[in-house]
């Protein structure tokens, strides 16, 4: 069975029902509810837009707006139709019987082989899909039959989240299917929006389609914005700028700006949990982090609970587990499983690993130097900067030398998947699903594999195997208990549930960690 290929990670959200609709206020957008121009910031570029490799949330954002799934989520976190309008779940395989009025953004109608075609060339080998093993879980096959009007996705054996699955999987109809160059900067989906013109680094403008009928919970392109702007616009300070002059109607704000956003008249404002900040030791084996020892070492000699605050400026809220509320296992996969705060005891394990403070002060070991290459994402605010200078002093105090690498979200993940040049990565993760994150925290390392930190922890694997194996209600304890292995094994160290703030002028729209409803979106008339 093929394992999933690096991904280009630095926030991976992907469909949620995390957040509720914003509300905003104020005259903005350029005209009333169905017509007018709806603008939107992004902290960075999206890249390419072809789905098979989307993975930065920013892309999976900007493709929400075009791409259908074949089912949605609504506010309470059920499963509604949306491409199919009903299914039949079994063990190892789902069938999705489509609705047959859906169309692609070229008029063309939308197929079930529209949807296998999709799935199977992200399972395809020769794709190198960086989502296959996370939205399309490994071994997943589709087949169409277009007599039935239905699409089966099938696994080799049970998988607990099969239905689940579907929530995230945006279906490519029409020509991009003929010519996925086509996907590099433009799009061919069924959603509400068509991308019109793409300028990279400045702004994609998307078109609506007011022939779409088929949204989840009725959703129609009848009362949308005439145009979308995605503006990429990594300055919250501007961003913030806009939001109160009328020359946004939305942005995703986490930095200092948020707290002068949500004292502004007029601005809507809805706080979102979003994703764990947390970091992860590379375990490659001439790297530090390979011992555990020296990881347990590193996670005590840091105020976790100092570090939380500072990384969120105090809007976090403590983490309990890997994946976005509302969760399918619900429980606390954290507490008790975390070394507590002890920087003697940290001083003391260093020693015990034969890491003995050098001249200078940084410890030694075999003529090697104690050196963390830190490596964090310059877009997610000034919380972030001042978590790594806060983890880079704690460790200095205990005898490490820290080397602090920030980059924008395309270089970091060069770094993690290609050159590997880091020893410490704050890394968040938004996920919907445990079975979304295996690829990431087990089997082949990068560059061969989506393992970017090279974990390679036994009782995880075993677990998380048994778990997907029967249905979710009934494996949860064991992925809650996979969970707690990694924590226990000091892979990776759960910090803070961030939160964001989704400050809206002159609008309303749904959003679920970061992902557009897009036949929500209204324009507003006064507030």
């Amino acid at each position: 069975m093929r394992t999933p290929i690096a991904a280009a990670l630095t926030a991976l959200a992907l469909l949620a029902a995390a957040c509720g609709g914003t509300e905003g206020g104020g005259e903005a957008g350029g005209g009333p509810a169905g017509g007018g121009t709806f603008t939107y910031a992004l902290s960075a570029d999206p890249g390419v837009l072809d789905p098979s490799g989307a993975v930065l949330n920013v892309t999976i954002t900007t493709l929400s707006l075009a791409y259908d799934t074949l089912v949605g989520v609504s506010k309470d976190g059920k499963t509604v139709p949306l491409l199919a309008e009903k299914w039949e779940v079994e063990p190892d395989k789902v069938t999705f019987t489509m609705r047959k009025d859906a169309t692609c953004s070229d008029g063309s109608p939308v197929k079930p082989s529209d949807v296998a075609d999709s799935v199977n060339h992200i399972a395809d080998p020769a794709t190198k899909s960086p989502i296959y093993g996370v939205i399309v879980p490994a071994g997943m096959k589709a087949e169409a039959d277009e007599a039935a009007g239905t699409v089966t996705l099938s696994m080799p054996e049970p998988f607990s989240f099969i239905l689940e699955t579907a929530r995230s999987l945006y279906v490519v109809c029409g020509a991009g299917l003929k010519d996925r160059s086509l996907l590099q900067r433009g799009t061919s989906g069924s959603g509400p929006y068509k991308l019109t013109e793409a300028v990279p680094g400045d702004h994609y403008t998307f078109k609506a389609r007011r022939e779409y009928a088929w949204g989840q919970e009725g959703g129609t392109g009848k009362d949308i914005p005439e145009n979308v702007v995605v503006k990429i616009m990594p300055n919250e300070q501007t961003a913030a700028n806009l939001l109160i002059s009328g020359g946004l109607n939305g942005a995703v704000v986490i930095g200092p700006d948020r707290a002068r956003l949500e004292a502004a008249p007029g601005i809507g404002k809805t706080v979102e949990p979003v994703q764990n900040g947390q970091f992860f030791y590379h375990q490659g084996d001439d790297r530090p982090g390979h011992d555990p020892a020296v990881r347990k070492a590193l996670t005590q000699a840091v105020n976790l609970k100092e570090l939380a605050g500072i990384a969120t400026s105090g809007t976090g809220k403590p983490a309990t587990g890997l994946v976005l509320h509302p969760r399918p296992c619900q429980g606390d996969s954290v507490a008790g499983h975390v070394p507590a705060y002890d920087e003697a005891a940290a001083k003391a394990a260093l020693d015990a690993a034969g890491w003995t403070p050098g001249p200078d002060g940084v410890r030694v070991k075999d003529g090697k130097r104690l050196t963390l290459r830190y490596l964090y994402a310059t877009t997610k605010g000034a919380g972030t900067q001042a978590a790594a200078e806060y983890l880079a002093a704690a460790w200095r105090k205990v005898g490490v030398e820290v080397k602090l690498n920030g980059q924008i979200d395309t270089k970091l993940a060069e770094s993690l998947n290609a050159t590997q040049d880091w020893d410490v990565v704050w890394l968040p993760i938004g996920v919907t699903l445990p079975s979304q994150l295996i690829g990431f925290l087990s089997g082949p390392a990068a560059p061969k594999g989506a393992n970017f930190a090279h974990l390679s922890n036994k009782t995880y694997e075993k677990l998380v195997a048994e778990a997907g194996r029967v249905p979710a209600t009934e494996g949860c304890a064991k992925w809650l208990e996979a969970e707690s292995a990694l924590f226990d094994s000091g892979d990776l160290v759960p910090v803070v549930e961030q939160t964001v703030l989704q400050a809206t002028k002159g609008a309303t729209y749904q959003q679920y960690a970061g992902v557009f409803v897009p036949a929500s979106i209204r324009l507003t008339q006064g507030g």
